[in-house]
């Protein structure tokens, strides 16, 4: 099974589990969606950045000037500025989800009440 192979059944099944999670319609539910959703996103960005083991990320004068022998660091700055977007996202759900349970006195983010 190669590596491209098994990334994408990750990216789905993350996808695929934050999708589900999403459209539960309980408040903890669609935070654990929203947040599985978004690393997902985050291991397809990554994946896309092809990964390049042992190579430098910046020119150096010994190597020459073409992509096969250097990293992209693109993708790496992305999912890292992703991760605390990610992070500080999940953080503004859980303090709206604690306050809209604490008026309301239910978690349901859909307004109908539990079957």
């Amino acid at each position: 099974m190669s590596l491209a192979l098994l990334a994408a059944i990750g990216v789905g099944v993350l996808m695929s589990c934050g999708i589900y999670l999403l459209l539960r319609a309980r408040l903890f539910d669609v935070v654990l969606g929203l947040t599985l959703i978004s690393y997902a996103v985050n291991l397809f960005i990554f994946f896309m950045g092809r990964l390049a083991v042992g190579k430098p990320p910046i020119i150096v004068g010994s190597l020459p000037q073409t992509l096969a022998y250097y990293a992209d660091p693109l993708p790496q700055a992305l999912v890292l500025t992703a991760i605390v977007i990610s992070f500080g996202m999940t953080a503004v759900l859980l303090a709206i989800g604690v306050r809209a349970y604490a008026e309301n006195g239910r978690d349901h983010v859909d307004g109908n009440q539990a079957p």
